[in-house]
């Protein structure tokens, strides 16, 4: 496997981490850590000065949608695995 892909799994599992860290501190809640990522999704969305194709914009809107679902998950009492995250990434898109 790539490296650099190897780097993003490590890297969207501690962006996880954080989310979670800053939800216990109380700095934000669930909800607005959501609606952030929410909002980058639908700036990846509508950006047409780039002609992505679907695969591309699909790999561009995966972290976002790996951290959603951690964010989910974690408020249930869950903690998959980044494997079952990209599972559910892939059913869900």
């Amino acid at each position: 496997m790539n490296t650099a892909n190897l780097q993003l799994k490590g890297l969207i599992m501690a962006m996880a981490s954080i989310c979670d860290a800053i939800v216990d501190k109380q700095v934000l809640t669930r909800g607005e850590i959501n609606a952030a990522l929410s909002k980058a999704q639908r700036a990846i969305e509508e950006d047409d000065d780039h002609e992505l194709s679907g695969a591309n914009r699909a790999a561009i809107l995966f972290p976002i949608r790996v951290l959603q679902l951690a964010g989910q998950a974690t408020g249930k009492g869950e903690q998959p695995t980044f494997s079952d995250y990209a599972k559910l990434v892939g059913k869900l898109s």
